[in-house]
């Protein structure tokens, strides 16, 4: 049974805007886009990109260069900047008026600028980030009410990735807002309607949440609502089941009404807001004219992370896999990182996927940003790039992080059943990679993360779906069999702090062991997890990000 005809509709509370008594101009993001001058509705322009384009700008809330929004929402074979000039031209009678320029563009960048505008997303953020206990609860209803729907309803553009991977993470932010909202009015003494009414919209804005499936049927129960509180639970025992989170015992006891301690609300988490950390990407040309994106984020010392399988610099930042590790080392460093070759925005159709190609891309982004002396984390393969880079250039690498790496691929002394298994997946992948049925890509998202949830799972699914073609898939994996880099461990120079998850079946414990007994005086860390990717959630992520600040502040 679909979640949303399990749940009874409830009616969502009129939108009503948190607006200061001058703005002239409301702006709803939730729900869709809908623009509105003196209360009266704007005509929007036809073009879904062209209205895309505006969600953007005004959620990004800082000037956007010309060129990435090009490459952004419109594909090579038409004519970028004359559909983006044309956008502009329709999109500044919606939004300027005679006393405010909220569209502004130069040669170089776009921006729009929310002087006397009310946008429902921005009230929303603004009021989470001030502090909800002192809000009045008529305010807070209001806010509610206006985060009802999916930011930007009906903009997707899944012929655009990248612009696909922000819509992604910044319809999670505004879900966390919404809850963050819910929870504060769930706290507050409402009456027995109401309150029955916030935790249907809890149940529904988080399905996967135990805590909130038991409150809701004990609720009901204390309700007298009997039959309305064995239905709950019979729905509740099914979306909980689906993704492995049941806890029939509790549920049982909500139902009975047994006696149980109080169940405090659990305040959903404070997501980050839009505005701090912005990561800046921009675009290098390697050595054999291959283009590689790369970004930067922070304003501290730097700190490069080397390419690894699958990123998409876009994605990778607002999904819940690495949103907690990057956005934690960005705030003690100036992160630089970029898409290797052949996935996310680099290029794709390169002919040379080698370990020298790979270390002459990693030399393209430090020489693309003025770098001297720096640090260097590698992840996975991405490990054996910064090996090989540190023992080429021994005096511009400061300290060596490895994490869950190896420094010999899988074909290099390796047992054949081991080799031919990888061949036929490779075979595989050519045919399965790219399906949206997403069983086959599954596979590998069980190897990153057995201890990931449900949500994590989606979303690496659509990062390898999204990531690079399915030839590109399998060529990238042949190449990062063939990397053999034991011989340069013993010209490692830098300080090298080597840190394995206990448990990685994707890439062993022992290969990390055979990187840290090969370099010079490395630490090794064992991680209590069994992730080879980090993800949110993940205590052994603290344990990392801790053991890594104590290193390069040595």
């Amino acid at each position: 049974m679909p979640r949303s005809e399990a749940l009874a509709a409830r009616p969502a509370r009129a939108y009503t805007p948190v607006m200061a008594p001058q703005s002239t101009l409301d702006i709803r993001l939730f729900g869709g886009l809908e623009v509105r001058r003196d209360g009266k509705n704007v005509a929007l322009p036809q073009s879904k990109k062209t209205r895309a384009l505006l969600g953007y700008l005004i959620l990004k809330g800082t000037p956007q260069r010309r060129d990435a929004l090009c490459e952004l929402l419109w594909e090579i074979p038409d004519d970028p900047r004359a559909a983006l000039r044309w956008s502009l031209s329709k999109l500044r009678a919606v939004v300027n008026d005679d006393e405010n320029e909220r569209l502004t563009a130069d040669r170089e960048r776009v921006a729009f600028e929310c002087a006397g505008a009310t946008i429902d997303y921005v009230c929303a953020e603004k009021a989470c980030a001030a502090g909800l206990e002192n809000t009045p609860s008529e305010t807070l209803r209001d806010l509610c009410g206006s985060c009802a729907g999916t930011l930007l309803a009906g903009l997707d553009l899944p012929s655009q990735p990248a612009y696909e991977s922000w819509r992604l993470g910044v319809q999670e932010r505004a879900r966390q807002l919404h809850l963050r909202i819910l929870d504060e009015l769930i706290a507050r003494d409402a009456d027995a309607a109401e309150r029955t009414q916030l935790l249907r919209r809890r149940v529904e804005l988080d399905p996967d949440n135990e805590d909130a499936h038991v409150t809701l049927v004990a609720h009901l129960t204390a309700m007298g609502q009997r039959v309305d509180a064995e239905a709950q639970a019979a729905v509740s025992r099914r979306m909980l089941e689906s993704v492995g989170a049941v806890d029939d015992a509790r549920i049982k006891a909500a139902l009975h009404n047994a006696p149980q301690k109080p169940m405090p609300v659990k305040r959903a988490p404070m997501p980050e807001p839009a505005t701090p950390l912005r990561q800046d990407i921009r675009f290098c040309t390697a050595v054999d004219d291959v283009r590689i994106a790369y970004a930067t984020v922070g304003n501290g010392p730097p700190l490069v992370k080397t390419a690894n399988w699958l990123n998409h610099l876009e994605f990778d930042w607002e999904s819940p896999i690495w949103r907690t590790l990057f956005r934690g080392l960005a705030r003690d460093y100036r992160l630089v990182r970029y898409d290797e070759r052949g996935n996310g925005l680099s290029d794709w159709d390169s002919q040379d996927l080698s370990l020298e190609a790979f270390v002459r891309d990693l030399e393209a982004v430090v020489e693309a940003n003025g770098l001297d002396r720096f640090p260097i984390f590698g992840l996975s393969q991405g490990a054996a790039v910064a090996i090989e880079f540190a023992a080429r250039h021994p005096e511009r690498v400061t300290h060596l992080v490895l994490l869950n790496g190896f420094a010999r691929g899988w074909r290099v002394g390796s047992t054949p059943k081991l080799v031919a298994s990888v061949e036929a997946m490779m075979t595989l992948m050519r045919s399965g990679w790219g399906h949206e049925n997403p069983t086959f890509r599954r596979m590998f998202t069980g190897l990153y993360m057995p201890k990931g949830d449900e949500r994590q799972f989606a979303w690496l699914d659509e990062l390898e779906r999204m990531t690079t073609s399915p030839e590109n898939a399998a060529r990238l994996v042949d190449a990062f069999g063939r990397i053999d880099v034991r011989h340069r461990l013993s010209q490692v120079r830098a300080p090298t702090l080597v840190m394995h998850s206990r448990g990685d079946i994707f890439i062993p414990p022992g290969l990390g062991r055979e990187i840290a007994a090969g370099i010079p005086g490395t630490r090794f860390v064992s991680l209590p997890t069994d992730n080879h990717l980090l993800v949110e959630g993940d205590p052994a992520a603290d344990m990392f990000l801790a053991e890594l600040r104590t290193f390069l502040a040595a």
